[in-house]
């Protein structure tokens, strides 16, 4: 990882004018910083949702990754046909059932 350098006293100073500036988002007082809550305890719902709904949903048989080796020719057809060709590739064997 690569280390970053300290910041000058000027540049230190410059970030914390435009901080103060920023009418937008101003510095929180120490009395808004004692009445903070965590996250969960402030918004139960939204922390429920958001933690619920990270990465793909579990299912029951999932597909395995592999590597294929095929003609040239019967790639350029199935990827002539589109985007999903992966898929209907997977379609044709599992119609053929080997």
């Amino acid at each position: 990882m690569r280390k970053l350098r300290e910041l000058i006293d000027a540049e230190e100073a410059e970030i914390q004018r435009q901080i103060a500036s920023d009418p937008d988002a101003p510095e929180a007082t120490e009395a808004q910083l004692k009445t903070g809550r965590p996250f969960a305890e402030a918004l139960p719902g939204l922390a429920e949702a958001i933690k619920r709904s990270r990465g793909r949903p579990r299912v029951e048989a999932p597909k395995e990754a592999v590597t294929l080796r095929v003609a040239p020719e019967t790639l350029a057809k199935f990827k002539a046909r589109g985007p999903d060709w992966r898929a209907r590739m997977s379609e044709v064997l599992e119609k053929a059932k080997l």
